[in-house]
């Protein structure tokens, strides 16, 4: 069944964090025809339930998850679940709204894969464009973009929150004034897009009312696409589960880390091996889902003093610096001090965590389909310390992270150490704590890299054209050449705006 009682110029599978930019600024050109297909609910900005719109609710719940996990128990003996919000505005929907760029080396390190124009000077002025803030210097920043980006106070943040800043200080960290500015080494209270409490994804943000009213705009919820139409090697459209086929000028892909690369691969754009057994017929020969990145993530947990046990707002503070295997001008290690807890799982009712996560980490993912069913959730597998460097780092983030724990200020308020706990101790001990325990950051890319014509692990190329085929582009997360030190989010909305003006 093909839809042909309206025919669209741009088709853009997922309104996610990229998806939502980009149906948004496309459609800005009246005579250009845009569908935004979501996979989720399409809220409107008015109607956002508190499970989406609350900054202090994070990680979404079973209706607004896509309700994945990985396949790493062979490395690691457990899986680890891979959250992705699955709602208009997508994980942009359901983080802890953290709002900080990437660096400088982040892009240089794009740039070693032969892709051009993704400079930190050529990236900036977007930067810039997108944001709207208050805070900080004209030099980095935009005062009237759509998107918000709010400094954190101490004064905001709960007793805890402002003692582990403190006492990060007395262990030789710096303090930051603006994680967006010159400097990042060292610590300061979140730079987040959250007003008045309210997390803003970029369905609230990019896809206003205004933006709904435009007559060459449409946008569907609850569609998901199955696979990218061919004619040859031109894309025409998109199939949907259920059968339904859309046609189109131009198809994007903006389903995400995961969504994307199973998009293509259902295509036909992938591993030759891999797709033949599922038989399905191969249209271009291309390295989809080899080279997936995520952070590694372990939970520093502490039982807060009763009287100290404020948990509210839960997204608080981060540490951000350098491990001894770092490279020039590299920050690898986060310390991020959250609330993001069960207060029951204490035995104080209140708790505060120390999130450690190697930021580049040297260790390769992968996802590939289980199953040519797009309801069957696909193969993800994080590799964590498949690279001993990644766990040797971590065990510096974590020594550091029970180093504040045991300094004053932070040490005044907190009741006890829950994990990994005092009996754990020792290079061994704390080497299986880390592996047992580890979890994602929920900052998934790499999947579908950006790259020169002589990266052989590329499947698009710098304005996310896919390699051997026309009209099919990807624009999200998936498409960095390789995991940046910072959150993801703000990234790749950046992504999304630039690769828009070329359109």
């Amino acid at each position: 069944m093909v839809n042909e009682t309206q025919k669209f110029d741009v088709v853009i599978a997922g309104g996610g964090s990229a998806g939502a930019v980009l149906a948004s600024r496309l459609s800005e050109d009246r005579d250009r025809r845009v569908l935004l297909l979501e996979a989720g609910q399409a809220y409107t900005p008015a109607n956002t339930p508190d499970v989406i719109a609350d900054a202090n609710r994070v990680g979404g719940d079973r209706d607004h998850d896509w309700g994945y996990h990985t396949q790493d128990h062979l490395g690691l003996g457990h899986g680890v679940n891979a959250i992705r919000g699955k709602v208009l505005g997508g994980s942009s929907g359901v983080n802890a709204a953290v709002a900080i760029r990437a660096r400088p080396s982040d892009f240089a390190r794009w740039a070693a894969h032969g892709v051009e124009g993704w400079s930190f000077e050529d990236v900036l002025p977007i930067f810039k464009a997108m944001e709207n803030t208050p805070a900080g210097e004209d030099a980095w920043h935009g005062r009237t973009g759509p998107f918000p980006i709010r400094q954190r106070t101490m004064e905001e943040n709960t007793p805890s929150m402002r003692a582990f800043v403190l006492a990060a200080e007395r262990c030789g960290l710096a303090r930051v004034t603006d994680f967006n500015g010159a400097e990042q080494h060292g610590v300061s209270p979140y730079t987040l897009n959250v007003v008045d409490g309210k997390r803003i994804n970029t369905g609230m943000a990019y896809l206003t009312e205004d933006v709904r009213r435009r007559p060459n705009l449409t946008i569907r919820g609850c569609v998901e696409v199955d696979s990218v139409v061919f004619e040859g090697r031109r894309a025409t459209g998109v199939r949907l589960v259920g059968g339904e086929t859309i046609a189109a000028g131009q198809v994007i892909l903006s389903a995400g880390a995961y969504g994307s690369p199973a998009i293509l691969m259902r295509s036909g754009i992938g591993p030759p091996s891999h797709l033949r057994e599922l038989d399905i017929p191969v249209i271009v020969e291309a390295p989809v889902g080899q080279r997936l990145k995520e952070h590694p993530f372990y939970y520093n947990v502490y039982a807060l003093k009763p009287e100290a046990r404020s948990m509210t707002p839960v997204a608080g503070a981060i540490l951000w610096t350098r491990s001894s295997e770092a490279g020039a001008d590299e920050l690898d290690l986060h310390i991020s001090g959250t609330h993001i807890f069960d207060p029951a799982q204490s035995p104080t009712g209140g708790a505060i965590v120390l999130a450690c996560s190697v930021t580049l980490p040297k260790s390769k993912g992968s996802i590939r389909l289980a199953s040519r069913d797009p309801r069957v959730m696909p193969l993800i597998r994080f590799n964590f310390f498949e690279d001993r460097s990644d766990l040797r780092r971590m065990m510096e983030a974590v020594r550091l992270s029970r180093k504040i724990g045991k300094t004053a200020p932070f040490s005044d308020v907190v009741e006890l150490e829950m994990t990994p706990g005092n009996d754990v101790q020792g290079d061994a001990a704390l080497e299986k704590a880390i592996i047992a325990q580890v979890d994602g950051y929920s900052h998934p890319t790499s999947s579908v890299p950006m790259g020169g014509p002589n990266d052989p692990g590329a499947v698009v190329d710098a304005g996310g054209a896919v390699r051997g085929v026309d009209g099919l582009r990807v624009v999200d997360a998936s498409i960095m050449p390789d995991i940046i030190s910072a959150p993801t989010n703000v990234t790749t909305i950046m992504l999304a705006e630039a690769i828009s003006r070329k359109l």
